[in-house]
């Protein structure tokens, strides 16, 4: 028997020996390799369920204690996933990204942590950059552009942007995607949904499979650039009553489906105060453009910007007329509404506005908020039931108001609820009713 286990050592021992020198000589990069990406994301997933399982055995559940121990367990295990989510990169920081914005449906410990992953995308190097260039436009960089600024104006998940000058003096931003995205993200995906389903098992109130469908969905959406390019085009004929919106131009020319070429756009953030100071722009005005240009979209044409996170919605004066403007950047995914929801979504609006709460009921239980339509109300309006029932358009917004809805925020419920629900049908009102009881679950409600 010793024999035999020092000879299977032996060759186990020769076979990854020989591995690893193989990889080490061909330049292969491990964090590459689909089995320590799978690997990393199942030792993960096993230390937080482990930590889950065990820390809150023997606490009594609904105590003091309890609460403590689990907040403590919280921070731990998302401090775990934004390791998992910077070691693995690509489709897990996209992931981490909206995890980090379901406030109003995540704890906070959850939230706070991963939203780091918004200042902490990946940058690829300029080696990769011109590799990605020369494969999908033919020619060197500069046989393309006067100037090139190697340094990213900004990186995100899935690809960083370089501004550039054109041979005519055009000054572009060029959005080029990591190399490595496409290839990985769809293997990525086939392991993200394999451990949640694992993770369903040993947790059974554990409702967020819709991640990885929503995943599945919209992340080729994302790679393909072409049509974040007609998308922009799409809204900007759409809006372009509002001359206050300004959608950069794409130059088709220099565009594939990992490389598009716009024109590049001044400006700060939307939510860069500081800025909007020192230029004299206006917070409340831009505050009601805002709200028209997604009114605009949500109620009137159905077609939803689905990422308006403050780096993608710049505000600035126009070089022009000295007129506040606001720049739309990332057009890479969009919701299209169906006739019945819109209109729904309207009618439950009017009613919210008015309190009707006939029509609140009504329109929200079409909508798949079943007998929690109250509570539904509340998280989409973040307001109190008692201003729900007055009409929110009729009542101040209170101090204690506020305070709930900062400790609770509502933000980005409209999009999420939008981009999951919006055809009605049986099985999304089931996902519907989770997510509002997930809400109510991390709420307290």
């Amino acid at each position: 028997m010793a024999v035999r286990l020092l000879k299977v050592s032996s060759v186990a021992t020769a076979v990854f020996a020989s591995s690893g020198f193989y990889l080490y000589s061909k330049n292969v990069d491990y964090n590459d390799l689909s089995i320590v990406r799978f690997g990393r994301a199942a030792a993960t997933t096993a230390v937080i369920s482990y930590d889950y399982l065990t820390t809150l055995r023997d606490v009594q559940y609904g105590t003091e204690e309890y609460w403590a121990v689990k907040s403590k367990v919280h921070r731990r295990s998302a401090e775990r996933l934004l390791d998992l989510c910077c070691a693995n990169r690509g489709t897990f920081i996209k992931v981490g990204q909206h995890l980090g914005a379901l406030e109003y449906l995540l704890p906070e410990e959850y939230t706070s942590t991963l939203k780091i992953l918004h200042s902490r995308a990946p940058h690829s190097s300029m080696e990769h950059i011109r590799q990605v260039i020369r494969e999908d436009l033919g020619k060197e960089l500069s046989d393309l552009f006067i100037q090139f600024d190697e340094t990213p104006h900004g990186a995100a998940s899935l690809a960083q942007v370089h501004k550039a000058v054109l041979p005519d003096g055009r000054t572009v931003a060029v959005k080029v995607q990591h190399p490595k995205v496409q290839r990985q993200s769809s293997k990525d995906i086939v392991v993200m949904e394999f451990l949640l389903q694992v993770v369903h098992w040993l947790f059974p109130d554990f409702a967020f499979m819709w991640l990885v469908e929503e995943a599945k969905k919209n992340m080729p959406l994302e790679l393909d650039f072409l049509n974040e390019g007609r998308n922009a085009e799409k809204i900007a004929d759409m809006l372009k009553q509002f001359s206050f919106l300004k959608i950069p131009k794409i130059h088709w020319d220099l565009s594939t489906k990992r490389i598009l070429t716009m024109d590049f756009a001044e400006g700060g953030q939307v939510n860069d105060r500081e800025y909007m100071r020192r230029h004299g722009i206006n917070v409340n005005e831009i505050s009601r453009n805002l709200g028209k240009i997604y009114s605009e979209m949500i109620f009137v044409n159905g077609f939803v910007h689905c990422d308006p996170h403050p780096g993608n919605v710049l505000v600035r004066k126009s070089p022009e007329s000295n007129k506040t403007e606001i720049v739309l950047l990332d057009h890479g995914l969009y919701q299209v509404l169906n006739q019945d929801f819109r209109l729904d979504y309207c009618r439950l609006w009017q009613s919210l506005i008015k309190g009707d709460l006939k029509g609140i009921e009504r329109y929200s239980r079409r909508l798949g908020a079943g007998d929690l339509y109250p509570l539904f109300a509340c998280v989409l309006t973040a307001r109190s039931w008692t201003s729900v029932n007055a009409g929110i358009s009729q009542t101040p917004v209170t101090q204690s108001e506020q305070k709930a809805s900062q400790m609770t925020t509502a933000r980005g419920s409209t999009c999420s609820f939008i981009q999951k629900h919006q055809t009605g049908n049986g099985q999304e009102q089931t996902g519907t009713h989770r997510e509002i009881q997930n809400r109510s679950q991390v709420t307290g409600k």
